[in-house]
């Protein structure tokens, strides 16, 4: 199995980049290593930052659709390789910016709403087509980015945002030029890499701990209902219409919804 990233060190930066095309949507094996990877750069004493970022069309578009069309029986190794790599990246001793361009779908919205500090490119837009895809996850992190209502509407309705609108709601930290994302990106990384290495995990735990609710067991409540999500035959119906690029059909009375008498 080849690797799905590649990882650069230089000046206490961790440079950690997704390498998967043709769109880094990555199988059970691929989101197990990420979690490794990112924990093994949260203990190297010589690093005082991780970015984050891609190459490609995309940032990440999420789990690899493809697999679990082929082997719906793993979706219980996915979700706990989604859940280490999202824990990786909050929990992660030091702090983690990720630099975003294009689509950030599924668990790329995981992996943006679990840092510490997003940089988007003009060309990133932010959704989450769980509901068409026939799973669930996602919200907890995306709840982290944005209002609970916008939330609730892109969820629902499957619709994307722009970057120009992710800052305007305070998710991003700054919006710039696709050409000049790794470079931005690198000196707010290198910013934070000029701080005392003890103050910055101070820092982190710290400001891990005041949050409101606890995103992990948030994202752990989601993943149950994914689980749910994939005993339906309708959510079989949304990933093979997807491998087969056709819309999905679903029969005209709603088989989950109780008669109402």
């Amino acid at each position: 199995m080849s690797t799905p990233f590649r990882i650069e060190c230089s000046d206490g930066i961790g440079e950690l980049i997704l390498v998967k095309p043709p769109v880094n949507a990555l199988d059970s094996d691929g989101w197990h290593a990420l979690a490794d990877a990112i924990h093994a750069l949260g203990a190297r004493a010589d690093l005082r930052v991780i970015l984050i970022r891609a190459e490609g069309k995309g940032f990440c578009a999420g789990v690899d659709i493809k697999e679990l069309d082929a082997h719906p029986e793993r979706i219980v190794d996915v979700n706990a390789g989604n859940y280490r790599t999202f824990e990786a990246i909050h929990r992660n001793p030091l702090p983690v910016v990720v630099a975003l361009h294009g689509f950030v779908l599924g668990g790329g919205i995981g992996i943006a709403g679990a840092a510490d500090v997003l940089v988007a490119a003009e060309s990133a837009s932010f959704g989450v087509p769980e509901v068409d895809r026939g799973a669930m996850g996602g919200g907890a992190h995306l709840q982290r980015l944005f209002p609970v209502q916008k939330v609730r509407a892109m969820y629902f309705t499957g619709d994307p945002i722009d970057a120009a609108e992710a800052h305007r709601l305070g998710a991003v930290e700054a919006v710039v030029p696709d050409a000049e994302l790794r470079d931005r990106a690198m000196a707010l990384a290198a910013r934070i890499a000029g701080k005392s290495a003890a103050m910055l995990r101070l820092a982190k735990e710290s400001l891990n701990g005041i949050e409101d609710g606890n995103l992990e067991d948030k994202y752990r409540w989601e993943q149950g209902f994914t689980l749910q999500a994939y005993m339906s035959p309708d959510s079989a119906e949304t990933r093979r219409a997807f491998v087969e690029k056709r819309d999905a059909r679903f029969d005209a009375r709603d088989h989950n919804t109780p008669e109402t008498p």
